[in-house]
C-alpha cells in the first residue's frame, strides 16, 4: 500500500514537468498602424459619457479603409457611418486610412459630474430627462463637445446647452 502511494506520488509530480516542455515556434511578423491615435486621444476625456461611447469611437479609430470592400485609389475622402443604438459617428477618412473629421451624436448616456453639477447649481429642483452629448472633431481644430439638456420641474420644461466643463452656452 505505501510502494502504491509512493508511485502515485512520484507520478503526480513528474507528469506536470513532462508537460511543461517548452516548445518554441517562430512567428509571423505583426505591424501595427496606429494611424487614428490622434482622434482617440484628443476625443477621449478623463470622464468620459458612457462605454457604449467608447467602444464606438474604438471601432471607428480601428477602421481600416483600405481593407473595405468599396475603397479605391480614385477617391480622396471616404464617409462612413457607425451605429449603436445610443447614438451614431459619422467619420470622414482620408485614402490613407486617417480619420479627418467625425461628427458624433449620442441620446441619453451617463453625463459627466461637471455637467450635472452645472445643472444642479444653476437649476436646483430641476430634471435631466433627456440629453443629447454631440462631438465634433477636426484633425486641425480640435474637438468641440456639447451636451443638449432637456430639464423639468413640474410642468415647466427648459432646455439648455453645456459644454463638457459645465459652462451653459
Amino acid at each position: 500500500m505505501k510502494k502504491l502511494l509512493l508511485v502515485l506520488f512520484v507520478m503526480g509530480i513528474v507528469a506536470p514537468m513532462q508537460s511543461q516542455i517548452i516548445k518554441t515556434e517562430e512567428l509571423s511578423e505583426v505591424i501595427v498602424y496606429a494611424t487614428n491615435y490622434k482622434y482617440l486621444n484628443s476625443i477621449d476625456t478623463k470622464e468620459e459619457a458612457s462605454l457604449p461611447v467608447e467602444m464606438l469611437r474604438r471601432k471607428v479609430a480601428a477602421f481600416d479603409v483600405k481593407n473595405s470592400e468599396f475603397y479605391q485609389d480614385d477617391y480622396e475622402v471616404y464617409n462612413i457611418n457607425f451605429y449603436i443604438p445610443e447614438g451614431k459617428i459619422l467619420a470622414a477618412y482620408d485614402k490613407d486610412g486617417k480619420i479627418i473629421r467625425t461628427a458624433e451624436r449620442f441620446n441619453n448616456v451617463n453625463l459627466p459630474l461637471s455637467v450635472k453639477n452645472a445643472v444642479l447649481d444653476r437649476f436646483p429642483g430641476w430634471t435631466i430627462t433627456k440629453d443629447t452629448y454631440l462631438t465634433h472633431y477636426y484633425d486641425k481644430k480640435g474637438v468641440t463637445k456639447k451636451y443638449k439638456l432637456k430639464l423639468e420641474n413640474g410642468d415647466q420644461v427648459l432646455r439648455v446647452k453645456v459644454d463638457e466643463k459645465g459652462e451653459f452656452l
